[in-house]
Protein backbone atom coordinates (compact mmCIF):
# COMPACT_ATOMS: atom_id res chain seq x y z
CA UNK A 1 0.00 0.00 0.00
CA UNK A 2 1.23 3.50 -0.82
CA UNK A 3 0.84 6.48 1.48
CA UNK A 4 -2.38 7.59 -0.22
CA UNK A 5 -3.97 4.18 0.35
CA UNK A 6 -2.85 4.12 3.98
CA UNK A 7 -4.24 7.62 4.46
CA UNK A 8 -7.67 6.73 3.01
CA UNK A 9 -7.85 3.43 4.89
CA UNK A 10 -7.12 5.19 8.17
CA UNK A 11 -9.62 7.93 7.38
CA UNK A 12 -12.32 5.35 6.62
CA UNK A 13 -11.68 3.51 9.89
CA UNK A 14 -11.82 6.67 11.98
CA UNK A 15 -14.92 7.92 10.16
CA UNK A 16 -16.55 4.50 10.42
CA UNK A 17 -16.01 4.42 14.19
CA UNK A 18 -17.49 7.91 14.49
CA UNK A 19 -20.58 6.84 12.52
CA UNK A 20 -21.07 3.74 14.68
CA UNK A 21 -21.09 5.91 17.79
CA UNK A 22 -22.74 9.13 16.64
CA UNK A 23 -25.15 7.63 14.07
CA UNK A 24 -25.82 4.33 15.81
CA UNK A 25 -29.53 4.39 14.90
CA UNK A 26 -28.83 4.49 11.16
CA UNK A 27 -29.58 1.13 9.48
CA UNK A 28 -26.37 -0.86 9.01
CA UNK A 29 -26.73 -1.02 5.22
CA UNK A 30 -26.58 2.80 5.07
CA UNK A 31 -23.85 3.47 7.63
CA UNK A 32 -21.03 3.27 5.11
CA UNK A 33 -22.60 6.06 3.04
CA UNK A 34 -22.47 8.23 6.16
CA UNK A 35 -18.85 7.19 6.65
CA UNK A 36 -17.93 8.00 3.04
CA UNK A 37 -19.46 11.46 3.36
CA UNK A 38 -17.18 12.24 6.28
CA UNK A 39 -14.18 10.87 4.37
CA UNK A 40 -14.96 13.17 1.42
CA UNK A 41 -15.44 16.22 3.63
CA UNK A 42 -12.25 15.67 5.61
CA UNK A 43 -10.24 14.88 2.49
CA UNK A 44 -11.19 18.24 0.94
CA UNK A 45 -9.31 20.00 3.75
CA UNK A 46 -6.06 18.95 2.04
CA UNK A 47 -6.80 21.37 -0.79
CA UNK A 48 -7.89 24.38 1.26
CA UNK A 49 -4.88 26.57 0.48
CA UNK A 50 -4.76 25.61 -3.20
CA UNK A 51 -8.47 26.19 -3.66
CA UNK A 52 -8.95 29.42 -1.73
CA UNK A 53 -5.56 31.17 -1.60
CA UNK A 54 -3.13 30.13 -4.35
CA UNK A 55 -5.79 29.41 -7.02
CA UNK A 56 -3.48 28.11 -9.73
CA UNK A 57 -4.76 25.67 -12.35
CA UNK A 58 -3.72 22.52 -10.54
CA UNK A 59 -6.81 20.27 -10.36
CA UNK A 60 -7.13 17.16 -12.52
CA UNK A 61 -10.49 15.45 -12.06
CA UNK A 62 -10.81 11.83 -13.19
CA UNK A 63 -13.99 9.80 -13.09
CA UNK A 64 -14.42 6.07 -13.78
CA UNK A 65 -17.82 5.38 -12.18
CA UNK A 66 -21.44 5.23 -13.25
CA UNK A 67 -23.10 7.94 -15.32
CA UNK A 68 -25.58 9.09 -12.66
CA UNK A 69 -22.92 9.63 -10.03
CA UNK A 70 -20.65 11.37 -12.54
CA UNK A 71 -23.16 14.06 -13.41
CA UNK A 72 -24.34 14.29 -9.80
CA UNK A 73 -20.91 14.90 -8.28
CA UNK A 74 -17.91 14.84 -10.65
CA UNK A 75 -19.31 17.20 -13.30
CA UNK A 76 -20.49 19.96 -10.88
CA UNK A 77 -17.22 19.59 -8.95
CA UNK A 78 -15.25 20.17 -12.15
CA UNK A 79 -17.41 23.17 -12.99
CA UNK A 80 -16.79 24.63 -9.54
CA UNK A 81 -13.03 24.34 -10.12
CA UNK A 82 -13.46 25.95 -13.54
CA UNK A 83 -15.32 28.90 -12.02
CA UNK A 84 -12.75 29.02 -9.22
CA UNK A 85 -9.86 29.21 -11.69
CA UNK A 86 -8.28 25.98 -10.43
CA UNK A 87 -9.33 23.43 -13.08
CA UNK A 88 -6.41 22.01 -15.06
CA UNK A 89 -7.78 18.86 -16.72
CA UNK A 90 -10.73 16.47 -16.76
CA UNK A 91 -10.64 12.78 -17.71
CA UNK A 92 -13.69 10.61 -18.34
CA UNK A 93 -15.33 8.33 -20.92
CA UNK A 94 -16.03 8.61 -24.66
CA UNK A 95 -18.79 11.09 -25.61
CA UNK A 96 -18.38 13.17 -22.45
CA UNK A 97 -16.54 16.13 -23.93
CA UNK A 98 -19.83 17.96 -24.43
CA UNK A 99 -20.72 17.54 -20.75
CA UNK A 100 -17.35 19.06 -19.80
CA UNK A 101 -17.58 21.79 -22.46
CA UNK A 102 -15.96 24.25 -20.05
CA UNK A 103 -12.80 22.17 -19.57
CA UNK A 104 -9.79 23.42 -21.53
CA UNK A 105 -8.25 19.95 -21.48
CA UNK A 106 -10.70 17.05 -21.48
CA UNK A 107 -9.55 13.49 -22.22
CA UNK A 108 -11.88 10.62 -23.10
CA UNK A 109 -9.76 7.72 -21.94
CA UNK A 110 -11.78 5.24 -19.87
CA UNK A 111 -13.75 2.39 -21.43
CA UNK A 112 -16.12 0.80 -18.89
CA UNK A 113 -18.09 2.32 -16.05
CA UNK A 114 -17.85 0.38 -12.79
CA UNK A 115 -19.33 0.60 -9.32
CA UNK A 116 -15.81 0.70 -7.91
CA UNK A 117 -15.16 3.81 -9.97
CA UNK A 118 -17.87 5.64 -8.02
CA UNK A 119 -15.64 5.73 -4.96
CA UNK A 120 -13.44 8.66 -5.89
CA UNK A 121 -12.77 10.37 -2.57
CA UNK A 122 -11.28 13.38 -4.34
CA UNK A 123 -14.88 14.50 -4.91
CA UNK A 124 -16.89 16.45 -2.31
CA UNK A 125 -19.49 13.64 -2.23
CA UNK A 126 -19.91 10.17 -3.75
CA UNK A 127 -23.00 8.07 -4.51
CA UNK A 128 -25.38 8.82 -1.56
CA UNK A 129 -25.04 11.19 1.35
CA UNK A 130 -26.86 12.38 4.44
CA UNK A 131 -25.53 15.87 3.69
CA UNK A 132 -26.10 17.56 0.33
CA UNK A 133 -25.08 21.03 1.50
CA UNK A 134 -22.27 21.02 -1.03
CA UNK A 135 -19.61 23.73 -1.11
CA UNK A 136 -17.27 22.77 -3.97
CA UNK A 137 -20.14 22.00 -6.32
CA UNK A 138 -21.73 24.22 -8.95
CA UNK A 139 -24.59 23.34 -11.35
CA UNK A 140 -23.48 23.19 -14.98
CA UNK A 141 -25.64 25.37 -17.32
CA UNK A 142 -26.25 22.68 -19.93
CA UNK A 143 -29.64 24.09 -20.89
CA UNK A 144 -28.29 27.57 -21.56
CA UNK A 145 -25.24 26.28 -23.43
CA UNK A 146 -27.04 23.82 -25.73
CA UNK A 147 -30.30 25.67 -26.34
CA UNK A 148 -30.96 25.94 -30.08
CA UNK A 149 -33.48 26.85 -32.80
CA UNK A 150 -33.45 23.43 -34.47
CA UNK A 151 -35.61 21.32 -32.16
CA UNK A 152 -38.56 23.67 -31.81
CA UNK A 153 -42.15 22.60 -32.50
CA UNK A 154 -45.65 24.10 -32.41
CA UNK A 155 -46.44 22.25 -29.20
CA UNK A 156 -43.97 22.23 -26.28
CA UNK A 157 -41.67 19.21 -26.07
CA UNK A 158 -42.19 16.56 -23.42
CA UNK A 159 -39.45 13.93 -23.23
CA UNK A 160 -40.32 10.49 -21.90
CA UNK A 161 -36.93 9.13 -20.82
CA UNK A 162 -37.06 5.43 -20.05
CA UNK A 163 -34.68 2.55 -19.34
CA UNK A 164 -34.99 -1.22 -19.13
CA UNK A 165 -31.91 -2.82 -17.64
CA UNK A 166 -30.73 -4.96 -14.75
CA UNK A 167 -30.58 -3.24 -11.38
CA UNK A 168 -28.57 -4.28 -8.31
CA UNK A 169 -27.54 -7.49 -10.12
CA UNK A 170 -31.19 -8.45 -10.61
CA UNK A 171 -34.12 -7.92 -12.92
CA UNK A 172 -35.33 -4.47 -14.07
CA UNK A 173 -37.27 -2.61 -11.38
CA UNK A 174 -37.49 1.08 -12.25
CA UNK A 175 -38.92 1.37 -15.76
CA UNK A 176 -42.08 2.34 -17.62
CA UNK A 177 -43.74 -0.70 -19.18
CA UNK A 178 -45.82 -0.60 -22.36
CA UNK A 179 -49.12 -0.37 -20.47
CA UNK A 180 -47.91 2.67 -18.54
CA UNK A 181 -46.44 4.25 -21.66
CA UNK A 182 -49.79 3.83 -23.40
CA UNK A 183 -51.63 5.64 -20.59
CA UNK A 184 -49.12 8.47 -20.50
CA UNK A 185 -49.00 8.99 -24.24
CA UNK A 186 -52.78 8.83 -24.66
CA UNK A 187 -53.16 11.57 -22.08
CA UNK A 188 -50.25 13.78 -23.20
CA UNK A 189 -50.28 13.61 -27.00
CA UNK A 190 -52.79 16.40 -27.64
CA UNK A 191 -50.91 18.97 -25.58
CA UNK A 192 -47.23 18.09 -26.18
CA UNK A 193 -44.76 17.12 -28.84
CA UNK A 194 -43.70 13.77 -27.40
CA UNK A 195 -40.17 12.47 -27.77
CA UNK A 196 -39.38 9.00 -26.44
CA UNK A 197 -35.83 8.22 -25.38
CA UNK A 198 -34.38 4.89 -24.30
CA UNK A 199 -30.68 4.81 -25.31
CA UNK A 200 -29.40 1.60 -26.82
CA UNK A 201 -26.06 -0.09 -25.96
CA UNK A 202 -24.39 1.40 -29.04
CA UNK A 203 -25.23 4.90 -27.80
CA UNK A 204 -23.67 4.75 -24.32
CA UNK A 205 -20.62 3.46 -22.47
CA UNK A 206 -21.43 0.18 -20.75
CA UNK A 207 -21.55 -0.05 -16.97
CA UNK A 208 -22.29 -3.03 -14.73
CA UNK A 209 -25.90 -3.43 -15.93
CA UNK A 210 -27.41 -5.37 -18.83
CA UNK A 211 -29.78 -3.57 -21.19
CA UNK A 212 -32.82 -5.66 -22.15
CA UNK A 213 -35.34 -5.33 -24.97
CA UNK A 214 -38.65 -3.83 -23.86
CA UNK A 215 -39.98 -4.28 -27.44
CA UNK A 216 -41.64 -0.89 -27.29
CA UNK A 217 -40.10 0.74 -30.36
CA UNK A 218 -42.13 -1.22 -32.92
CA UNK A 219 -45.19 -0.88 -30.70
CA UNK A 220 -44.77 2.91 -30.61
CA UNK A 221 -44.44 3.12 -34.39
CA UNK A 222 -47.58 1.03 -34.84
CA UNK A 223 -49.88 2.49 -32.18
CA UNK A 224 -48.43 5.95 -31.52
CA UNK A 225 -46.76 7.04 -34.77
CA UNK A 226 -46.82 10.71 -33.74
CA UNK A 227 -44.38 10.03 -30.91
CA UNK A 228 -40.88 10.83 -32.14
CA UNK A 229 -38.09 8.44 -31.21
CA UNK A 230 -34.83 9.96 -30.08
CA UNK A 231 -32.86 7.37 -32.02
CA UNK A 232 -34.70 8.31 -35.25
CA UNK A 233 -34.04 11.99 -34.66
CA UNK A 234 -30.39 11.15 -34.07
CA UNK A 235 -30.18 9.35 -37.41
CA UNK A 236 -31.29 12.59 -39.07
CA UNK A 237 -29.05 14.63 -36.75
CA UNK A 238 -30.09 18.02 -38.11
CA UNK A 239 -27.90 19.77 -35.57
CA UNK A 240 -24.74 17.82 -36.52
CA UNK A 241 -24.14 16.51 -33.01
CA UNK A 242 -20.84 14.72 -32.55
CA UNK A 243 -22.32 11.78 -30.66
CA UNK A 244 -25.57 10.59 -29.04
CA UNK A 245 -24.81 12.26 -25.71
CA UNK A 246 -24.26 15.56 -27.49
CA UNK A 247 -27.51 15.08 -29.38
CA UNK A 248 -29.46 14.38 -26.17
CA UNK A 249 -28.16 17.61 -24.67
CA UNK A 250 -29.35 19.60 -27.69
CA UNK A 251 -32.86 18.13 -27.58
CA UNK A 252 -33.19 18.26 -23.79
CA UNK A 253 -32.04 21.89 -23.76
CA UNK A 254 -35.22 22.86 -25.63
CA UNK A 255 -37.49 20.94 -23.26
CA UNK A 256 -39.13 21.99 -19.98
CA UNK A 257 -41.18 18.84 -19.36
CA UNK A 258 -39.76 15.40 -18.56
CA UNK A 259 -41.01 12.04 -17.36
CA UNK A 260 -38.01 9.92 -16.42
CA UNK A 261 -36.94 6.92 -14.36
CA UNK A 262 -34.59 6.25 -11.47
CA UNK A 263 -30.83 6.59 -12.14
CA UNK A 264 -28.83 8.45 -14.74
CA UNK A 265 -31.95 8.91 -16.85
CA UNK A 266 -33.64 10.97 -14.12
CA UNK A 267 -30.45 12.79 -13.18
CA UNK A 268 -29.79 14.05 -16.71
CA UNK A 269 -33.40 15.17 -17.14
CA UNK A 270 -33.10 17.17 -13.91
CA UNK A 271 -30.41 19.39 -15.50
CA UNK A 272 -32.85 21.24 -17.76
CA UNK A 273 -35.25 23.09 -15.49
CA UNK A 274 -39.02 22.93 -15.77
CA UNK A 275 -40.68 19.81 -14.35
CA UNK A 276 -39.26 16.33 -14.06
CA UNK A 277 -41.62 13.55 -12.96
CA UNK A 278 -39.47 10.64 -11.81
CA UNK A 279 -40.57 7.01 -11.42
CA UNK A 280 -38.45 5.46 -8.67
CA UNK A 281 -39.93 2.42 -6.98
CA UNK A 282 -37.02 1.60 -4.72
CA UNK A 283 -33.40 2.51 -4.03
CA UNK A 284 -31.21 4.29 -1.47
CA UNK A 285 -32.38 7.59 -2.98
CA UNK A 286 -35.59 7.13 -0.99
CA UNK A 287 -33.82 6.86 2.36
CA UNK A 288 -31.51 9.80 1.62
CA UNK A 289 -34.35 11.89 0.18
CA UNK A 290 -32.31 12.63 -2.93
CA UNK A 291 -35.27 13.77 -5.01
CA UNK A 292 -35.86 16.68 -2.65
CA UNK A 293 -32.35 17.41 -1.38
CA UNK A 294 -30.14 16.81 -4.42
CA UNK A 295 -31.98 16.65 -7.75
CA UNK A 296 -33.49 20.18 -7.62
CA UNK A 297 -29.95 21.57 -7.25
CA UNK A 298 -29.00 20.70 -10.84
CA UNK A 299 -31.16 23.41 -12.42
CA UNK A 300 -33.86 24.44 -9.93
CA UNK A 301 -36.16 21.98 -11.69
CA UNK A 302 -39.39 20.98 -9.98
CA UNK A 303 -38.91 17.32 -9.08
CA UNK A 304 -41.97 15.12 -8.62
CA UNK A 305 -41.40 11.61 -7.29
CA UNK A 306 -43.75 8.72 -8.07
CA UNK A 307 -43.16 5.37 -6.32
CA UNK A 308 -45.58 3.23 -8.34
CA UNK A 309 -46.91 2.96 -11.88
CA UNK A 310 -50.32 4.10 -10.70
CA UNK A 311 -48.88 7.11 -8.91
CA UNK A 312 -46.85 8.00 -12.00
CA UNK A 313 -49.98 8.19 -14.14
CA UNK A 314 -51.86 10.21 -11.52
CA UNK A 315 -48.97 12.64 -11.06
CA UNK A 316 -48.70 13.02 -14.83
CA UNK A 317 -52.35 14.06 -15.05
CA UNK A 318 -51.95 16.44 -12.11
CA UNK A 319 -48.79 18.15 -13.36
CA UNK A 320 -48.84 18.12 -17.19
Amino acid sequence: MNLQDIYLTTLKKVSGLFVKIYHRRVPDNYKYFYRDTYVCKINQLRFFLKDYFFRSKYKTIEYRGEFAAEIQFALPFAYWHYKNGTLKKTRSFPATRELYFFSEDHEEVFTERTNEGNYNFELPRIVYSQDYNLKKWFPVPLKQYYGNNVYVYKKPILVIANKYNSEWDGAPVNYMNIEVLNELITYLQKKYTLIYNRPQPKHIVNDNSTIYDLQEFDWLKKYHPDVMLMQDLYRENKINARNFNHFQLCVYANCDHFISVHGGTATLASYFGGKNLILSKTGPEHYFNCFKKLYPKFSNAEIIHAKTDEELVLQCKDNF
